[in-house]
């Protein structure tokens, strides 16, 4: 039995040690696996470690913004402008500050007046901008959240000073249109000297509250100043009126006025221009007489001329008896002492006598 048992082992071992080899491998095989496992869980764990830290460091700072960076707590001197950049991961922090316009919003502002009446104002609106330049000594001398105390904070103050000095009328009333702009002018001297850098470009603040027994008795006010207003208007549109009529009746008069005159000032012309066209026939009638009265001085005068020099002694002798030759009854004779013509023609002989001694008178008288 010993010996057969021994001799079956012996064949057997060969098996044996094969399917130990087999199980070896499997074994070998699972560990290798089991080793590749764990490394690429290490290597992904590394991967997502590079990952998160690449992530962590890079970051974009926006368009009108600048950056500025913390590390363990220390604002950096570095800032950044708009784009992407890269910071130490898990270190380093940034914070974006606004520089361009901006509007802050101060609400529910309580304010006394000099009369102990307290009112609030809702809202009040700062619009301003931050120089990049500036960006970094304000914001080491106020964080980044500078406008609390430079803004917010400084119109708390500055408005409350305002009313403290003022009574309820002249901050609800009388002085609302200031209050903008003075609250504007000194928050900017104010932040001149402690934040240079930072622009105030205008203040909008809105109508205040007040208690309501106020606001009615300052509605009543109002609703009588509009009723007094309103009279005024009225009778200054009466006055208006009145002054337009006047003027119109002034316009009327003035062109009747005009007219008449304009009228007066034709008939006048009508009448000198009857006067020099009557001057004119006046001029014209006395030249034609004076003309038709030199003519006939000329004439005469010609004819006075040429009668001197026809006149002679001797035509007028033949004329004398030319004239008494025309006569139809002459006598002469030795015992006639004188000349006789019949009564028929005496009256005619002797005219024709007288008017030949006169021509010769006058012929003599012009030599």
């Amino acid at each position: 039995m010993g010996c057969g048992g021994d001799d079956l082992r012996r064949e057997l071992l060969p098996v044996m040690s094969a399917v130990e080899a087999i199980q070896m491998v499997r074994q070998a095989r699972i560990l290798f696996r089991m080793g590749m496992a764990q490394w690429g869980a290490i290597f992904s764990i590394i991967a997502a470690l590079g990952g998160a830290a690449m992530l962590a460091s890079v970051h974009k700072i926006d368009e009108g913004h600048t950056g500025v960076y913390y590390r363990g707590g220390a604002l950096l001197t570095t800032t950044s402008g708009p784009g992407f950049h890269l910071m130490l991961p898990f270190i380093t922090t940034y914070k974006s500050v606004q520089t361009t316009l901006q509007t802050d919003e101060v609400k529910n502002v309580p304010c006394g007046t000099s009369g102990g009446v307290m009112i609030y104002f809702d809202r009040i609106e700062v619009v301003n901008y931050l120089i990049p330049s500036a960006v970094y000594d304000i914001v080491r001398n106020f964080t980044a959240d500078y406008d609390k105390a430079l803004i917010f904070n400084k119109v708390h103050h500055e408005l409350n000073q305002f009313c403290s000095v003022h009574s309820l009328q002249d901050v609800y009333i009388g002085l609302f249109d200031q209050i903008d702009e003075n609250l504007k002018l000194t928050l900017q001297e104010d932040l001149t000297s402690m934040a240079p850098g930072l622009i105030i470009q205008a203040v909008r603040v809105t109508k205040p509250n007040i208690p309501e027994s106020i606001r009615r008795n300052y509605e009543l006010m109002e609703s009588e100043k509009t009723k007094l207003l309103i009279s005024q208007q009225t009778q200054k549109v009466v006055e208006k009126e009145a002054e337009t009529e006047r003027i119109k009746a002034v316009i009327e008069a003035e062109k009747v006025a005009q007219v008449a005159e304009i009228k007066f000032g034709q008939k006048v012309m009508e009448k000198e221009t009857e006067k020099k066209i009557s001057g004119i026939e006046d001029n014209a009638f006395l030249a034609r007489q004076k003309a038709r009265a030199d003519a006939e001085f000329y004439t005469a005068l010609r004819a006075a001329e040429a009668n001197k020099l026809k006149l002679t002694p001797e035509y007028l002798q033949l004329m004398k008896y030319n004239a008494i030759a025309a006569n139809s009854k002459i006598y002469f004779g030795n015992d006639i002492p004188q000349m006789f013509v019949d009564s028929g023609s005496t009256a005619s002989s002797i005219k024709a006598s007288a008017a030949l001694d006169v021509i010769s008178d006058q012929v003599i008288d012009l030599d």
